[in-house]
Formats: structure tokens, C-alpha cells, sequence
């Protein structure tokens, strides 16, 4: 019998969580890199806390499923969220999870059925400038404050603690006597929609893999 060739893996299906009134800059730098093939995938959906996010109105304009499950309908009921979170979940059945500005700790059952599946992006160079709290312009402020010369930015495999997953990619931002929390912000920023996509492009080609603490496949290119 002749050989029978290996059917071409599918198209990975992205599910994107975002939060509050963020612009979802990084989003768009996904779903850009979706259309243009740089990523073997698609946007399947978008999540976010509040029906007036700049972020899933940049999802709908694409045409982009978006769906609204507000943390504040489940304080106190961790359980309660991670249900709702997967049942979303469930429906779109993703291969990865992209948080964009989700500023929340992802409950744990959401983690645990999807292992090593859910990555974010971090504003500076874990593990320095990370934390609870630790986001958006207070990172800019705590990296000039202290003195060091590089910046950056950070996509790394979710666990169960803020900023603390097993790093991916990482680009430096050298810092500049003249940098405010603004400028540096921007620069930053322009180096995460980059970052994130290469990130996410090597994952749908299967390239990384997780031995201990160490990110393996994603060499700098």
C-alpha cells in the first residue's frame, strides 16, 4: 500500500480574556497575526468582565464571537466563576487561552483543564516587577524608580500565582534618561505585540514544550 501522509494539523483555536476597560492592543496584535498567517489559528472567542470593554468592541468590529462573564456575579464563589468560565470555554473548545489585560487570577479548575494551555503578557522582564498589583502604569513607575536600565516585556505559561509561570519569550526595552511612565509604556508596548505573537506562533506549530521551570523551542530567531 502506499504511504499514507499525516493529514495537516488543524488550525489552532484561540480563546482571548480580557478585562475592564482595556484597550486590547494586544488582542488586536493576535487576531492581526491570525489573518495575516503569521499564527496557524483563529480567534474563536473573546471574554470579557464588563459589556463595555474597548476590547470585545474591537472583537465584535471583527466579527468575532464575544461574550461577557462578569467576576462580580460570583464574589466570594471562586467555584461558582470557574464553572462559568468553563462552560463558555467548553463551547469553543480552544487549544490555547490568551489573557490580554485579564487582570484577575484565573481560578484553578480553569487551569487544571487546560494545562499548559493559558498564557498571559507581562510589561516588564519577570520575575522583577511582578505581583498582585503589579500592572499597567504602576510597573513603569516601580521600573524607573528603581534604577535599572532595561525594561521589557514577558509572555509566559499561566500557573496558579500572578506573574510566576514558566517564561516563553521575553524582548528588552533599553530605558532612557528622559522616560516617563508614558514613554516608556509605549515602547514597551509596541515590543509586546510582538512578543505575543511569536509566542502564540509557536505554539500552534508545536514547537514549545515545558520541562521543570525551563520553556523549551523558542530560541531567539
Amino acid at each position: 500500500m502506499p504511504d499514507v501522509e499525516d493529514p495537516e494539523p488543524a488550525p489552532l483555536k484561540i480563546a482571548v480574556l480580557v478585562s475592564g476597560h482595556g484597550r486590547g492592543s494586544n488582542l488586536g496584535a493576535i487576531m492581526a497575526g491570525c489573518s495575516s498567517g503569521e499564527i496557524d489559528g483563529t480567534v474563536e472567542l473573546v471574554i470579557g468582565t464588563r459589556t463595555d470593554s474597548p476590547a470585545l468592541e474591537r472583537a465584535r468590529n471583527a466579527g468575532i464571537p464575544t461574550i461577557v462573564v462578569s467576576p462580580r456575579k460570583y464574589q466570594d464563589d471562586e467555584a461558582g466563576y470557574a464553572a462559568a468560565l468553563l462552560r463558555v470555554l467548553g463551547k469553543s473548545e480552544p487549544g490555547l487561552i490568551c489573557l490580554a489585560g485579564y487582570m484577575l487570577k484565573l481560578p484553578d479548575a480553569v487551569l487544571e483543564q487546560y494545562p499548559g494551555r493559558v498564557m498571559n503578557i507581562h510589561n516588564a522582564l519577570l520575575p522583577l516587577f511582578g505581583g498582585k498589583g503589579m500592572y499597567g502604569e504602576n510597573v513603569h513607575r516601580a521600573v524607573l524608580a528603581s534604577g535599572v536600565k532595561l525594561s521589557g516585556c514577558t509572555v509566559h505559561f499561566v500557573d496558579n500565582q500572578y506573574d510566576n509561570g514558566p517564561i516563553i519569550v521575553q524582548s528588552p526595552v533599553p530605558i532612557l534618561d528622559a522616560d516617563t511612565p508614558e514613554t516608556l509604556a509605549a515602547r514597551v508596548l509596541v515590543q509586546e505585540h510582538k512578543c505575543y505573537v511569536r509566542a502564540v506562533r509557536l505554539f500552534a506549530k508545536g514547537a514549545l514544550s515545558i520541562v521543570e521551570r525551563r520553556v523549551l523551542g523558542a530560541d531567539p530567531e
